[in-house]
């Protein structure tokens, strides 16, 4: 949304902020719809002095200045509920206490995050889509990361509804876990794509499928299913079905032989008990003694022989029926397993007549998501697959393929890789790239497993393997930087919508401060000293939010003199009263979801 000079604040001959930065970011959130779009959430509460909505905008603006509690809107150093300047830029008549943001999040519903992630999905799309734009046309390539990380409370804490024991910062602890997806932008960087909150309890394994299809549907463009190795999938499951049936058909044969063959050796142990019992009563009435060779010890030898062999034929039937029962329960996986295979078949096919415009994309995913399952059906779903084995049976098979001619490429300060082609993982039917990593820490040898498919012919350059993986420690930096500078380590509120929101609302800030910062350099004139304020989400969030200036609004926009206190004394920075550049057009045919 354009605002028109008109509707800018009166002007003056000055009004103090300390929170300068968050006043141009006013403008901008104006400019591109998002303070209307936030006023339209709806959330149950009724309003006094400030709408619930107006709430909402608060809590997000005091996420951009890196309010490590909600008391620190109102009793922090530099309250943000008592700018005014900066309630004006973000079209406020003035903020509201913490108090009342807190009862707003606690009165948040799952409709209300419903909404707010479409609000904030609409807000983004024109800028993902641009970006995806870009890096197709510039690399060819999307390369998307994909990670799962904690998010601790108090162990002993019993008010975090949702919340369960897990892996997290390298031990068990209480909290939940944010599944998040980043796309690498050749203008911003790194963009957040899709964030979801699960409980600590959750692993990385089972959300393989759940960031692909979030990515796609944020990024609006998907690869072409790769249908012809999921057919060949098919037919080779359908072999593996048939011979299965056929050795579950064999151990019913042995069953049936089996039960066949003791019911003589049952008949013979009846005939000769009865013998015996009747041979006892005689010698019994009659007082003779039971002799060795006697007809009683003669028939006791038989009946003993017969119920040997009876108990041997018994112990071969359980066998049989045990591997009976393996066999209907490795058939019956398999003709599961086969049907999934052909809906998905069937899905991928509709999905690639409805792709016009399908990419190339690299999705990067830790060990944790590094299985054999995942890892056939990102294959399958079109992707290039880099990732690291978290299983030690691989490591310790690969490193048995070591050799006297095995050769070793330095690929870090520390790290050495050997590589081999079309090697199969367990649970994955397709040949994989795999390189053994090799560190020295101090004395001691460490290993690890690179996997790999694509069309990169990564296994005679493991360097470049190397450091294309490593490259997703971006997302890692993103995850640090949730953390420490929008403090999400903090939570701010101990209800299931709320935690949602400040999860939403802290990824789309990432974003937001990136988009800001290219609408300031096109809007704004300013000096090489101030314009590191907004090149980068840390000092624009912990410097530029929390310095103080002097604001004066004129026509054309607003004019920043910062103060003697401020870092940047003395300096004027004139942001004008442009709109954002109208983004490109979408190149590519919307996605919608597709069932797997």
């Amino acid at each position: 949304m354009n605002l028109p000079p008109d509707d800018l604040p009166e002007a003056t001959s000055g009004a103090l902020t300390s929170h300068a930065l968050l006043v141009p970011w006013g403008l901008f959130a104006s400019r591109i719809g998002l303070i209307e779009g936030l006023r339209e959430v709806p959330i149950a509460q009724r309003t006094r002095d400030h709408r619930p909505q107006d709430k909402l905008i608060e809590f997000f603006v005091a996420t951009l200045s890196g309010c490590a509690s909600l008391q620190d809107i109102s009793l922090g150093a530099h309250p943000l509920d008592q700018d005014r300047v900066v309630a004006q830029s973000w079209g406020q008549g003035g903020w509201a206490d913490y108090s009342g943001i807190s009862r707003m999040l606690a009165a948040c519903s799952s409709e209300t995050v419903a909404a707010l992630e479409g609000v904030l999905l609409t807000i983004s799309r024109p800028f993902i889509a641009e970006e995806v734009q870009l890096a197709w046309c510039q690399q060819g390539v999307l390369v998307y990361d994909g990670d799962l990380t904690g998010r601790a409370v108090s162990n002993t804490s019993h008010s975090y509804p949702g919340a369960a024991f897990g892996w997290i910062d390298g031990e068990v602890r209480l909290g939940y876990q944010a599944a998040l997806v980043s796309l690498q932008s050749p203008t911003y960087g790194r963009l957040w794509l899709c964030v979801q909150q699960h409980p600590g309890d959750t692993v990385a394994s089972s959300q393989a499928l759940a960031l692909v299809q979030g990515a796609e549907t944020v990024s609006g463009v998907r690869p072409r299913r790769r249908t012809e190795l999921l057919a060949q999938r098919i037919g080779t499951q359908e072999a593996l079905l048939q011979k299965a049936m056929q050795q579950q058909a064999e151990a019913a044969a042995q069953v049936s032989a089996g039960q066949q063959q003791l019911l003589p050796l049952e008949a013979a142990c009846q005939a000769w008990g009865a013998q015996v019992a009747a041979l006892e009563e005689s010698y019994s009435q009659q007082g003779d003694l039971e002799r060795p060779h006697s007809l009683l010890a003669q028939a006791r030898r038989k009946l003993a022989g017969q119920e040997r062999r009876r108990h041997h034929r018994e112990q071969l039937l359980a066998q049989a029926r045990c591997r009976l029962t393996r066999q209907a329960q490795k058939s019956a996986c398999l003709q599961h397993d086969l049907e999934l295979l052909r809906q998905r078949l069937v899905h991928f096919e509709q999905d690639n007549q409805g792709n016009l415009s399908p990419i190339r994309a690299i999705f990067r995913l830790d060990a944790g998501f590094g299985s054999g399952a995942n890892i056939a059906m990102l294959i399958e779903m079109g992707y290039d697959v880099y990732t690291k084995s978290g299983n030690a049976q691989t490591t310790r098979a690969l490193r048995r393929r070591v050799c006297a001619n095995t050769l070793w490429t330095r690929v870090g300060q520390n790290a050495e890789m050997a590589t081999w082609e079309g090697l199969r993982l367990t649970n994955c039917p397709y040949p994989l790239d795999m390189g053994l990593e090799r560190f020295q820490i101090g004395k001691d040898e460490q290993y690890a497993v690179l996997l790999h498919y694509g069309t990169d012919a990564v296994a005679r350059a493991p360097a470049a393997w190397f450091c294309r993986y490593n490259a997703r420690q971006t997302i890692e930096a993103g995850i640090k930087e949730g953390k420490g500078v929008l403090q999400l380590h903090h939570f701010k509120v101990r209800s299931a919508a709320g935690l949602a929101i400040q999860e939403l609302l802290t990824a789309f800030a990432a974003n937001f401060v990136r988009w800001a910062a290219e609408w300031l350099k096109r809007s704004s004139t300013a000096t090489t000293s101030i314009k590191r304020l907004h090149t980068g989400v840390k000092s624009a969030v912990r410097i530029g939010a929390n310095t103080s200036a002097w604001v004066i609004w004129q026509p054309q926009g607003c004019l920043l003199r910062f103060t003697d206190l401020s870092p940047f004394a003395g300096t004027e920075w004139r942001i004008g009263n442009r709109s954002f550049q109208q983004l490109l057009l979408p190149l590519f045919t919307p996605c919608d979801s597709v069932p797997i």
